[in-house]
């Protein structure tokens, strides 16, 4: 297939839309299933980047979940705690355990739920039976991976009403280094972004603590490939192998860090107790819970608590988190590790960052006031690796 003619481009009024080699040889990719639009393309070639890059880099498989062209999360394939398996609404799926790819995809679909609803997801391997189910399961728009197990692309075909989008990528290709895109008529070109990303990236520790272990440089190493294919400005918390927190096309830096602390913080939360008890009614569906749970966490628009609308959601009244248990469970947290795609300008982003238990952090550095941004990371005995390398994505 050398082409591949799209119902239409961003938005409905933008005709004629299709993909194609620019030197007309054939299309990476097999279409299974479906029939992807411009957006499901975008995000399945730059989610399917990342997930390869990250099994290159840390010899795992990996997963990510991908809407309107940044992660939602990535993941490796690292065993969930039962606690973490209930928070991501796995904890019923059998052989889970004895599934890496599986392990890699609920980590990354259970971080965000409500950022992850119709998403676009990506897996560095095979897809096989186990996270098949899984995917069937949510609110999904399509998936991209190198292979498909013969009863796991069935499975994946039946959603959605047969009409499931499904990509399979040939895992060897490897495009140009020379890109291309037009704006405005006008027609850009720059080397594609090679950098590679590994243990050697984290060797200027610039800090007092030098301390940085094995599974801080796992971590760090998920967070800047995640950035790295995150639009800019980009900022990223990591535990436990996976993505936790994206702040992701923010204009300050600051912002940033607060975008992505805020979701760390309701991550780490989901898995607080009076949060996996929660007296759900038996009919209510995942995505309704995910809305509910944020908003007992985050007390947004509407009190899920209050008389009159707990009712519709719980068998009876739960009590509510109040912002001291708040405080205190969230106090406890350590060794989370922090990644910026370009220096931190000021402090601010280093306090916000302890808030959620950040404990090492890899960024460029080059600004200006790299010193007091160290000075702050001495202050909390925080880790911090300068890597030389902005890593902006557009």
């Amino acid at each position: 297939m050398k082409e591949f003619e799209l119902k239409y481009g961003c938005n409905p009024n933008q005709k004629p839309a299709r993909i194609y080699m620019h030197d007309g040889s054939e299309l990476p990719i097999e279409i299974l299933n479906g029939k992807p639009g411009y957006i499901n393309f975008l995000d399945a070639f730059n989610s399917w980047q990342l997930v390869k890059e990250l099994k290159a880099a840390l010899g795992m498989p990996a997963a990510t979940s991908f809407k309107h062209v940044s992660p939602t999360s990535a993941a490796v394939g690292t065993p969930l705690s039962d606690k973490l398996k209930r928070a991501c609404f796995v904890d019923d799926v059998e052989g889970l355990d004895g599934s890496a790819i599986g392990c890699a995809y609920a980590r990354a679909r259970g971080t965000d739920r409500m950022c992850s609803f119709g998403d676009w997801v990506a897996l560095s391997d095979v897809c096989d039976v186990v996270t098949a189910k899984m995917v069937k399961r949510e609110v999904s728009d399509g998936i991209i991976a190198p292979g498909y197990e013969p009863e796991a692309l069935e499975i994946l075909k039946s959603k959605r009403k047969g009409g499931y989008n499904i990509v399979k990528i040939d895992p060897d290709f490897v495009p140009d280094e020379a890109e291309h895109k037009q704006v405005f008529g006008i027609t850009f070109e720059q080397g594609r972004n090679n950098f590679r990303i590994d243990r050697e990236l984290l060797s200027n520790i610039v800090t007092a603590n030098k301390n940085l272990p094995e599974s801080a440089v796992r971590d760090l190493i998920v967070s800047l490939i995640t950035l790295k294919y995150t639009q800019s400005n980009s900022v990223c918390f990591a535990v436990d192998g996976q993505a936790i927190g994206v702040g992701a096309g923010q204009q300050s830096r600051i912002h940033c860090t607060r975008l992505a602390g805020s979701k760390a913080d309701t991550w780490f939360l989901r898995q607080h107790d009076k949060v996996l008890n929660l007296p759900f009614k038996p009919e209510l569906g995942r995505p309704d819970r995910d809305n509910v749970i944020d908003g007992y966490i985050n007390k947004n628009e509407e009190d899920v608590c209050a008389d009159g609308n707990w009712q519709k959601y719980f068998t009876r009244k739960p009590e509510p988190l109040t912002d001291g248990e708040i405080r205190t469970y969230l106090s406890e947290i350590d060794g989370v590790s922090l990644g910026s795609d370009a220096f931190f300008p000021f402090s601010d982003n280093i306090e916000r960052a302890k808030k959620s238990g950040v404990k090492y952090i890899a960024e460029p550095g080059g600004s200006i006031r790299d010193d007091i941004v160290i000075e702050c990371c001495d202050k909390y005995g925080i880790a911090m690796a300068f890597t030389g390398m902005r890593l902006f994505h557009h």
